[in-house]
């Protein structure tokens, strides 16, 4: 098996091509890696294409086209070190009969993480008063830090993230909430959630998180109108894409101070120095970091390894993405 790995050189890839994730890498073939500091060409993936059974890709790698696989008679394999395939592979790689690959459930995981610590962070009002005591204070008869135990959750979209979410929740003995186009009510009552309208999330839900991959249906789904619904005192936690909401409406009705958020994602990033979110006292703003972590950068390298393995073996894909889960995923 030929491996080429398409991600330039630089601390970006090491931190995913470990000296430990290269080795386990070999085991299935000889690996050859990008030589530049820059993503390659379309001309040149084409030519690497030509001679590679698996093709690992990352964040920035040109996406994979028909033209690109008119000579690519043995490509097996494409393996994305990111999580959302939605820029990288269109239905030609599928129509070839290549099997894709990706971090996604890995990535799923930490960003779930993420999601609870923003989550909690912000009901207990953490940044608050990490800033009081850094000026010398100390809590007062005003407090007002929330907990998560026996809340009311409303889920807007329910991929892998949502799902490892909905585990975790269960500790806080939450009810849940989801709205989602491909859930079915038996799907539903096997994972412990309930299936609602998006108004009644909006209208009724003590926290409503965002984890609806972005596409032309979703962008700007969450308008004004549902905006206006979010009852007092509720938390709002997006750390999905920014591009889900109209920021301008948000930013409008945060103004109010009827509600939180946690903020992880926004239209423009890096958020402008002058946006409001980044100084509103209502607002916990994250500079897009619920995940992954960056230890799980090898970890998603490893799980993509052994998958390689285990196709060479003729056993099941655990991170395959099948076609149709591809066309949800975002793209940016």
């Amino acid at each position: 098996m030929k491996i080429y790995i398409t991600m330039p050189a630089g601390v970006i890839r090491d931190s995913f091509i470990t000296p430990n994730a290269r080795r386990a890498i070999e085991k299935s073939g000889e690996v050859s890696c990008n030589p530049y500091d820059r993503q390659l060409t379309r001309e040149e993936l084409k030519n690497v294409m030509k001679d590679a059974d698996v093709l690992i890709t990352g964040w920035g790698t040109e996406m994979l086209t028909a033209d690109l696989f008119l000579s690519a008679d043995k490509l097996k394999i494409v393996a994305h070190t990111g999580g959302s395939v939605g820029n990288l592979v269109d239905g030609a790689v599928y129509e070839k009969g290549i099997r894709v690959l990706s971090g996604n459930n890995v990535y799923a995981k930490s960003v779930a993480e993420g999601c609870l610590c923003y989550t909690i962070s912000a009901l207990r009002q953490t940044e608050i008063y990490i800033n009081v005591m850094r000026n010398g204070g100390w809590k007062d008869d005003s407090s007002k830090n929330r907990g998560l135990i026996g809340k009311r959750v409303g889920l807007v979209g329910f991929g892998a993230i949502a799902k490892y979410f909905v585990e975790m929740l269960r500790l806080f003995h939450t009810e849940v909430l989801v709205y989602s186009s491909y859930l079915t009510n038996e799907e539903a009552e096997n994972c412990g959630v309930e299936l609602s309208a998006i108004d009644t999330i909006f209208e009724t839900c003590d926290v409503i998180s965002l984890h609806s991959g972005l596409t032309e249906k979703t962008t700007g789904m969450i308008n004004k109108e549902l905006l206006k619904k979010i009852k007092d005192g509720a938390l709002l936690v997006n750390t999905a894409r920014g591009a889900l909401m109209d920021e301008t409406a948000l930013i409008e009705e945060l103004k109010t101070g009827r509600f939180m958020a946690a903020l992880d994602v926004y239209t423009e990033e890096p958020l402008a120095i002058d946006s409001p979110l980044r100084t509103m006292q209502n607002v916990l703003p994250m500079p897009h970091m619920g995940g992954p972590t960056i230890d799980m950068r090898e970890e998603v390298a490893l799980t993509l390894a052994e998958d390689i393995k285990r196709f060479i073996n003729g056993q099941p894909l655990i991170n395959e993405i099948e076609a149709e889960h591809s066309l949800r995923m975002t793209k940016h």
